[in-house]
């Protein structure tokens, strides 16, 4: 059964289950939806399943802040409670408070 209903929230951290970084959640696509270049520079043995929510974080590791694209499968909340550094937050969230960003702009 496709399970296409988000498991985590805009605002959210999360981290990523194999690679050393973690983000907040700023937007969510029910299923893959980047290019098949993107998806085909994965390694075959790595690829994730397209039929899942795959999620947009403002993305931090110890060198350098980035937008990732990350599968459902490949997240864990981020159980830290540290906030994420990244310098665009300000412009989509309010300040961290109980382990989570609150939004800080209208959805269209």
């Amino acid at each position: 059964m496709l399970r296409l209903t988000p498991k985590y929230h805009l605002g959210q951290v999360l981290r990523h289950r194999k690679h050393p970084f973690r983000g907040v959640v700023f937007d969510v696509d029910a299923m893959f939806s980047n290019t098949d270049e993107w998806y085909d520079n994965i390694p075959e043995e790595s690829r994730p399943r397209k039929d899942q929510p795959f999620y947009h974080l403002l993305a931090e590791n110890d060198q350098s802040f980035y937008v990732a694209y990350v599968s459902e499968q490949n997240l864990v909340p981020d159980e830290t409670g540290e906030p994420v550094g990244h310098p665009d937050l300000g412009d989509l969230f309010g300040d961290f408070e109980d382990g989570r960003y609150p939004l800080q702009f209208q959805l269209n």
